[in-house]
């Protein structure tokens, strides 16, 4: 892998880390997610209060890169999944918004990234695809991510079908946000963002990390766990700051 196969730029607000493998359609081999898990730690780490994830060259991310798994053992398979699984994780856990910003095709493993990531907004000549349901290896890993945006019956058709669905169709099913013209997806990812990274950071980065451990529970032990979240954050200074000047009908100054 070349150094400069994960760019990242920050300008002290907002981060991007942008996949820049063209040559191999962005496709994950072990290494690449490696560098891309650093990238999203080190971001994780810093005062941004958001991050775009992007991509160069003609498609987002291809997935898993085949070229890596021919002939591989089992074991080397489960740690490639494995690492692919802790990429997906980080970018769950970090305190900042992960805003995808998909201008090309996002199958497989890519498909993946993009249902992972907090937020996504794509061109409308991007395209979705789950494609191991008509190969010979199914896509069981990327269908985690998939299936908790889309739901079972749309989940199970992208992967059964293995076919191509278009922006329109994977902002409908919420596998994404917003699918706009191909000249304002910079924009759109933008404004987002800047949507999304509003208010008081630490309270976000809570609240991030509360939704993500809520999502899948029984609906009573949801409330059960939000209840006490909620209840012990009202007492941080970012929250009585919220109150107060709510009350005094002026713009909150928050902590640093």
């Amino acid at each position: 892998m070349s150094e400069d196969d994960v760019l990242l730029h920050n300008d002290g607000t907002f981060a991007t880390i942008t996949m820049n493998r063209p040559r191999r359609r962005n496709a994950l081999s072990r290494d690449f997610l490696i560098t891309l898990t650093e990238a999203f730690r080190e971001v994780g780490a810093t005062d941004a209060r958001g991050v775009i994830l992007a991509a160069n060259g003609p498609v987002f991310s291809a997935g898993h890169d085949f070229a890596d798994m021919a002939g591989a053992s089992h074991a080397d398979v489960r740690a490639l999944l494995q690492a692919c699984t802790e990429l997906m994780q980080t970018i769950q856990s970090i305190p900042q918004v992960v805003v995808a910003r998909v201008h090309a095709l996002a199958t497989a493993a890519g498909c993946q990234l993009v249902a992972s990531c907090d937020l996504a907004v794509a061109a409308e000549s991007a395209g979705f695809a789950a494609p191991g349901g008509k190969g010979g290896w199914f896509c069981h890993t990327p269908l985690v991510a998939i299936a908790r945006n889309v739901g079972r019956k749309r989940a199970a058709e992208m992967a059964l079908t293995g076919e191509i669905f278009d922006a329109r169709t994977a902002a409908d099913w919420g596998l994404i946000n917003y699918a706009v013209p191909d000249n304002t997806l910079e924009k759109a990812t933008q404004d987002l963002l800047q949507r999304a990274t509003q208010g008081s950071r630490a309270s976000k980065a809570l609240g991030k990390q509360s939704m993500y451990a809520q999502f899948d529970r029984p609906e009573q032990d949801a409330y059960t766990y939000a209840i006490e979240v909620m209840a012990a954050s009202s007492q941080t200074p970012e929250a009585q700051e919220g109150i107060t000047a709510f009350l005094e009908k002026r713009p909150p100054t928050w902590p640093t």
